[in-house]
């Protein structure tokens, strides 16, 4: 009987600490005995629904009666399926009704007792008020479906990254830009979705944005429904409470139809609508913006004056529409004939102008150039047209104005180009003529002996002159060869004025391939004469003759051709010639000195060599500049210049000759500080072999 009393005073104290943690709990537990029908619900139970324990009868269907009518039939059959499959745990969410007439939605979860049959013999568990969250889930759930409305609606492109680049949110205008849907996008990096040099682009955005913490602005190019699209571009970094970047929020508008109405707007104000060349506006910010620029670099530019002969006449007879046609052709011919940097207008009418920039520090050769290019359009302009089906035969007359002077007026000089013109119609029309006279009479002496050079290549009237090169002993051991046109009136022209007209026309080509030609010629002659067969002959070569692409193979063929020994031919190149692709230079040496032709430097000392470049220059020679062997025994600077290149060239294997030596001092001092080949006057003045 003790043991009794015991027992059941311990069970009290168990279920009045069982009551105690429920009352401080926020859930109502429940207990219903499937065998013995008893049910027991706690204190907090009832006050969740508003009642007092003792208010209803503690049934198993009082559960069911609270329940919420809508809910009821889902919870009954929901208590079925757990008690008839072997369930020992569940958990429910419904709505009850309170006391108050007010619903609250209940979080029930519960456990199975079974007996050894695995039948439901008690059940047991905690009832859960869950209707503030619910109401918290709810307000959420539309909040988001509100932002996901709204994020959905917007017509521009809205993303949102994490810190490592992965899309945490996109909408269907972003995903649309990479052809997917939104949710193949979230969790993806750009390196997933685009390729990698357009990835890495977008993930330093990122990272500058996460870096800056400043909103980064700019304009891109993307693919949108298979159309290119200009997008205008701002993301800036998303902050947590603490001030942590913890991810990148992007906006992306397309202003494709802004860009080209933009675009519209300018061309309607700075380009002509029937050619879409410049118009007089532009034209003039142009010219502005030349005028100071040749004022910084101290080159010339120009400005070419085109006007239509007898278009009045064109128009009267076939109509403005023809008219309209050949001054769309005359717009496409000069943008043709023309540099991409030239500027082309149109000012109206029939009046065209060019603006030529960057040509050159001499005025005669800015001139030379841009008389050049004017007969070029002369030519364009004079080919035939085609208007309204028919040919038609029209012809300029061009007017050119060199500027390099900031004081005049942008005015002045189109009025001076305009004037150009003018004199070019009173000429005759069809012509070209410079505003300035005494640049007209350079630019026809130069024109014409243009004319006669390119006359004199085609008759052969060039000749070499060979001066000989000599050894301590005055020995000659070779000769350098130099081009001589003597002109049927004029008498023996100056290398030294035809020379820059032919690099300046193109023409050195033809005539240093003659050059080469005809030195190749000699050496093969003296290779069968055992008096001369060791002799060498140097020969000259341009900067264009060395960039032409067919160079090499050119000397290889002359080479075959004519037998020539390739050790005995000399090619003499001058340091400015390595100032420009270099690397390229050094390459085409190398192939033609693998051939056994021997290279050398001419005029060494008077240009700019790098030491780091010489070092790498299959030469053989090196040639003192006469300018220093002049002065040689009066001035010490060029004593100690011409001691030095001396030194050089013994440090790097190569031999050395002076050029220029007139007397015999010169050769003696010369001779004392290590020098052993010479050529000058003293020992024979370029002339014929002969």
């Amino acid at each position: 009987m003790t043991d009794y009393v015991a027992t059941q005073r311990a069970l009290k104290q168990s279920e009045e600490r069982l009551n105690l943690v429920l009352q401080g709990s926020n859930d109502g537990a429940w207990d219903w005995n499937l065998v013995t029908r008893e049910v027991y619900f706690s204190q907090r139970w009832w006050a969740m629904l508003g009642y007092e324990p003792d208010e209803l009868p503690a049934t198993p269907k009082l559960w069911l009666t609270l329940t919420h009518p809508l809910d009821s039939l889902r919870v009954s059959a929901e208590f079925d399926a757990v008690l008839a499959d072997s369930s020992t745990s569940f958990e429910l969410e419904f709505r009850m009704l309170h006391k108050q007439g007010h619903e609250i939605t209940v979080l029930d979860r519960g456990y199975v007792s079974r007996d050894e049959q695995g039948r439901a013999v008690r059940l047991a568990g905690t009832l859960t008020d869950i209707t503030a969250r619910k109401q918290l889930e709810l307000r959420l759930e539309r909040s988001e479906a509100r932002l996901s409305a709204f994020f959905e609606a917007i017509p521009d492109s809205v993303w949102l990254k994490d810190a490592e680049g992965r899309y945490v949110l996109a909408n269907p205008v972003k995903a649309r830009m990479y052809g997917r849907a939104v949710d193949q996008m979230l969790g993806k990096t750009e390196a997933e979705l685009v390729p990698p040099a357009q990835a890495q682009g977008y993930r330093e955005s990122d990272e500058r944005a996460l870096r800056t913490g400043e909103s980064l602005v700019y304009e891109e190019e993307a693919l949108m429904d298979g159309q290119r699209r200009v997008l205008e571009v701002v993301k800036r970094a998303v902050h947590d409470h603490g001030g942590q970047a913890f991810g990148v929020l992007g906006v992306a508008r397309d202003i494709t139809e802004r860009k080209l109405a933009e675009a519209q707007i300018e061309r309607l104000a700075f380009y002509d609508p029937l050619t879409h060349l410049c118009n007089r506006r532009l034209f003039q910010d142009r010219l502005e913006q030349a005028q100071a620029a040749s004022v910084r670099n101290g080159q010339w530019a120009a400005v070419c004056f085109i006007d239509l002969d007898n278009f009045k006449d064109l128009n009267d007879t076939l109509g403005h529409d023809t008219g309209d046609q050949l001054l769309q052709q005359v717009g496409q011919r000069l943008q043709q004939v023309v540099r991409e940097e030239d500027t082309v207008a149109r000012l109206g009418g029939d009046e065209f102008v060019v603006l030529f920039e960057q040509l050159g520090t001499e005025a005669d050769v800015a001139a030379l150039y841009a008389n050049n290019v004017g007969q070029k359009i002369l030519s364009a302009l004079n080919e035939p047209y085609r208007l309204s089906g028919a040919l038609h035969h029209n012809t300029p007359s061009i007017g050119l104005t060199l500027f390099r002077d900031h004081d005049e007026r942008v005015e002045d000089i189109l009025k001076r180009a305009d004037l150009a013109m003018y004199q070019s119609k009173s000429a005759g029309r069809n012509t070209v003529r410079f505003f300035d006279p005494n640049m007209q009479a350079v630019v026809m002496a130069r024109s014409a002996l243009e004319r006669d050079l390119r006359q004199a290549l085609a008759e052969e009237a060039l000749v070499l002159f060979y001066q000989p090169v000599v050894n301590t002993e005055r020995r000659v051991t070779g000769y350098e060869a130099l081009v001589r046109w003597k002109h049927p009136q004029r008498g023996m022209v100056s290398p030294a004025e035809f020379i820059p007209v032919a690099e300046q026309t193109g023409l050195i080509l033809p005539i240093g391939g003659w050059v080469l030609r005809t030195a190749c010629e000699q050496l093969a002659a003296w290779s069968h004469d055992p008096d001369k067969q060791g002799l060498t002959l140097a020969v000259n070569l341009s900067a264009r003759q060395l960039r032409h692409a067919e160079f090499v193979p050119e000397v290889l063929g002359l080479l075959a051709s004519t037998g020539a020994p390739p050790q005995r031919l000399k090619l003499e190149l001058t340091e400015s010639l390595l100032l420009h692709d270099i690397e390229e230079t050094i390459l085409k040496m190398q192939q033609l000195a693998e051939r056994g032709i021997c290279f050398a430097l001419d005029d060494f000392g008077t240009g700019y060599s790098s030491l780091s470049y010489l070092k790498r220059l299959p030469l053989s020679q090196l040639k003192i500049d006469q300018s220093f062997v002049r002065d040689l025994l009066t001035d010490p600077n060029d004593a100690a210049i011409a001691r030095t290149i001396l030194q050089l060239a013994q440090s790097l294997d190569l031999d050395v000759v002076a050029e220029g030596v007139e007397t015999e001092g010169q050769r003696q001092f010369l001779q004392l500080m290590g020098c052993k080949a010479f050529q000058g006057y003293l020992f024979g003045r370029p002339g014929p072999l002969e």
